[in-house]
């Protein structure tokens, strides 16, 4: 295999790591890029309204409470 297609071939790549990590850690163009850290999770990027809240809280109470009672009726039907 020529050395372009080994030099472009992801999988040719794997077999030697060495050699991408120094081409990473030499490379200009990797210098240049502009890095944020990003978080999403610190706040919600669409504050929700108190409705939209309450709704959302109402149905995931009777998500919890159908589960509750599925649990008590299989615990109905356990052998002993």
């Amino acid at each position: 295999m020529n050395t372009l297609a080994t030099e472009i071939n992801p999988f040719m790549m794997m077999m030697n790591p060495e050699s991408v990590l120094h081409t990473m850690e030499h490379s200009q163009q990797l210098r240049n890029l502009h890095s944020r850290q990003l978080r999403p999770l610190d706040k919600p990027l669409i504050p929700y309204a108190s409705e939209a809240w309450m709704s959302r809280a109402a149905y995931d109470a009777m998500i919890d409470a159908e589960d509750a009672e599925d649990t008590d009726t299989m615990k109905e039907f356990t052998l002993h």
